[in-house]
C-alpha cells in the first residue's frame, strides 16, 4: 500500500511517500520564517520524484504533535484535504513517537523530548522492540529542568531522545516503525481530528490575559 506521511510538530516540516515500509521519497522544509507555504508543495514533489499520482495514495499518515500550533495546523489541513479528496483513511500518530522510531540504536525504553518553549519541553515515554515503537505515556508538558528525574522515575529509567539529546526530530519517513499503533488506533474521524497542540496558542493566551476569560466563552 502506498502511504503518504507528514509531520510538522516542529519548525522542520517532513514528507514521506512509502510503498509499505520502503521510502520511494521524502523532503524537508522549514515551516517558520519563509514568505509561502512550503509544506504542500513538498508533498507534490514528492510524490513527482516517485513517480505517482495523488490518487495512488491508499492512505495518509499525519504527525499529530505536540508541538507548534501553526505548523500543526497546516499539516493535518493538508492531511485532512488529501484524505477527503481523494477518499482515502487518515491515521494520527504522535510525533514523539515518530522521534523515537528515528533515534532509538536499540531495544529499550526512551523519553522523546522535544522542546515546547518557556522553559518547558513535550515528553512521552515508549518502548522499542523489534523495530516496533510502542506508546508507554503520552506526551505531557514539564519543566526543561525536571527532565532527568523525569526519565529515571515516570520514565521508568527511560534513556532521553531527541533534537537536544543526540536524537533526531521527528519524521515521516520513519511512520513504519508505527505501525502497531497505526492498525490499533485505526483511522480518525475526518469530520473532528484536530492534532495534539499540546497547549494553547500564543495568541489565544494574550487574548484571554488581555480579555479575563476563555476564548471559547467569548
Amino acid at each position: 500500500m502506498i502511504t503518504l506521511a507528514l509531520d510538522a510538530a516542529t519548525y522542520v516540516g517532513t514528507v514521506a511517500v512509502l510503498d509499505g515500509a520502503r521510502v520511494l521519497s521524502e523532503a524537508s522544509v522549514a515551516m517558520r520564517g519563509a514568505d509561502e507555504e512550503r509544506l504542500m508543495p513538498a508533498v507534490a514533489e514528492s510524490l513527482r520524484r516517485a513517480d505517482l499520482a495523488v490518487g495512488a495514495i491508499g492512505r495518509v499518515v499525519c504527525g499529530a504533535g505536540p508541538g507548534s500550533f501553526t505548523s500543526l495546523r497546516i499539516a493535518a489541513s493538508i492531511a485532512k484535504g488529501i484524505s477527503t479528496g481523494i477518499g482515502c483513511p487518515l491515521y494520527a500518530v504522535p510525533s514523539l513517537g515518530l522521534v523515537v522510531a528515528g533515534s532509538a540504536t536499540r531495544a529499550g525504553r526512551y523519553a522523546a523530548v522535544v522542546d515546547a518553549l518557556r522553559g518547558e519541553v513535550y515528553v512521552g515515554v515508549y518502548e522499542v522492540t523489534g523495530g516496533a515503537v510502542r506508546e508507554l505515556s503520552p506526551a505531557r508538558v514539564i519543566a526543561a529542568e525536571d527532565l532527568p528525574i523525569f526519565a529515571a522515575t515516570d520514565g521508568g529509567g527511560a534513556v532521553l531522545v531527541g533534537p537536544a539529546h543526540g536524537g533526531r526530530g521527528p519524521h515521516a519517513r520513519d511512520a513504519p516503525a508505527l505501525e502497531e499503533l497505526i492498525r490499533a488506533r485505526g483511522p480518525v474521524d475526518l469530520a473532528s481530528w484536530e492534532p495534539d497542540y499540546g497547549r494553547l496558542a500564543e495568541a489565544q493566551v494574550r487574548w484571554e490575559a488581555a480579555h479575563g476569560r476563555r476564548l471559547a466563552d467569548a
